[in-house]
């Protein structure tokens, strides 16, 4: 039978329909609608939720990476070193400080940055900061990484956008670097009714700067004492919802791995490359296989009513928008991987028979 959609809100949503309306009702009966008792609340649940002291609260994850790197001290014309394979998010960041970034391989398997690319890059820069993208919903290998920056004096920025939850050595993604952004986009592993993001960090002087930052520059009303800031944040009707949802994530990730668990062993196709399983480091927020052929596999599966994307298919240093300023970067696996990446439908609500048709489909293709 075929797949709605890549994910199912409406599914997704109805097993709370009654606590996610009593939610929007609280608010909208408190009068309340912006910084209030909702917010503080879900900061407060997901800062222990993430492992951290300080959750801020801001209207969106590209918001929430922009504020992270201004929190560590990224400006105008400072480097920042970053993977170009994950959709722009984080160079949309860079370019709204006025700060320039320098791209990193990544590593073929895991898709994510290549810790001795991201060395040699940083011994022969002037980097200020780098971002660690945890991209599809698996963890980076943090203990290397922030080796790796500690070396060379560098602050490092989690993108938790996919990894909701994701964990190692029982220490959740937000809780290695020294400040960490999330998106609650409505298909992330926690998702908001709309757009939300959060700022998490273990460092007090980081939250309390970026706590301003979120909102005009202020330390109190109409008192701006840092600049460059910006109006960007998390409104109380998302905040109640997101608290509604949080008590659910980790009940979500399991099945989101389970079903990847399937994929792995029942998804037996020769072109098809599929993605390591590799326990709670890997939450599933995409489940992404790689083929020399995707445009064929693609149309095969919608043909089978198997719906698929691509994430994502345009490196950030090919990008029209960045003109030739990175004309001489050559980057092979980012550039291999944005050709050959096809994700498949993964989401907590799909029933086992959907998985068994993805994978079947999957595997009549060319037959």
């Amino acid at each position: 039978m075929p797949l709605r959609a890549m994910n199912d809100l409406v599914a997704h949503n109805a097993s709370l329909a009654d606590e996610l309306s009593d939610a929007v009702m609280r608010v909208l009966n408190s009068g309340w609608y912006i910084l209030g008792r909702e917010v503080k609340a879900f900061e407060e649940a997901f800062a222990a939720y993430c492992g951290v002291p300080f959750a801020i609260g801001v209207a969106n994850g590209t918001d929430a990476l922009e504020l992270a790197l201004a929190g560590v001290g990224v400006g105008r014309g400072d480097r920042v070193a970053l993977v170009a394979n994950a959709g722009g998010y984080g160079t949309s960041a860079v370019n709204a400080l006025g700060a320039v970034g320098v791209y990193v391989d990544v590593d073929l398997d895991t898709q994510l940055i290549d810790a001795s690319a991201l060395d040699r890059v940083l011994a022969g820069a002037d980097i200020r900061a780098v971002i660690v993208t945890h991209l599809y919903g698996r963890l980076a290998d943090m203990a290397e990484l922030m080796a790796v920056a500690d070396r060379h004096g560098v602050k490092v920025v989690e993108d938790c956008a996919q990894a909701h939850g994701a964990s190692r050595d029982n220490r959740r993604a937000g809780s290695f670097g020294h400040v960490a952004a999330f998106s609650f986009y409505p298909t992330k592993n926690l998702g908001a009714l709309g757009d939300a993001g959060a700022v998490v960090t273990g460092d007090a002087a980081i939250a309390e700067r970026v706590g301003r930052l979120r909102q005009y520059g202020w330390d109190r009303k109409y008192h701006m004492t840092l600049a460059p800031a910006r109006n960007s944040r998390l409104d109380e009707v998302q905040a109640a919802v997101l608290s509604v949802k949080l008590p659910h994530v980790d009940a979500w990730n399991a099945r989101r791995i389970a079903l990847a668990s399937f994929y792995a062993e029942a998804i037996t196709h020769p072109k098809v490359a599929l993605p390591a399983v590799d326990g709670t480091s890997y939450v599933a927020h995409l489940y992404v296989v790689r083929t020399t052929d995707r445009d064929d596999l693609a149309a095969h599966l919608r043909a089978e009513g198997v719906p698929c994307e691509v994430h994502y298919p345009y490196p950030d240093h090919r990008q029209p928008a960045a003109g030739d300023r990175y004309a001489g970067v050559s980057l092979p696996t980012t550039e291999q991987l944005c050709a050959e990446v096809l994700t498949l439908p993964c989401y907590p609500e799909m029933s086992d028979a959907d998985a068994e048709h993805v994978a079947a489909a999957v595997n009549r293709w060319g037959a």
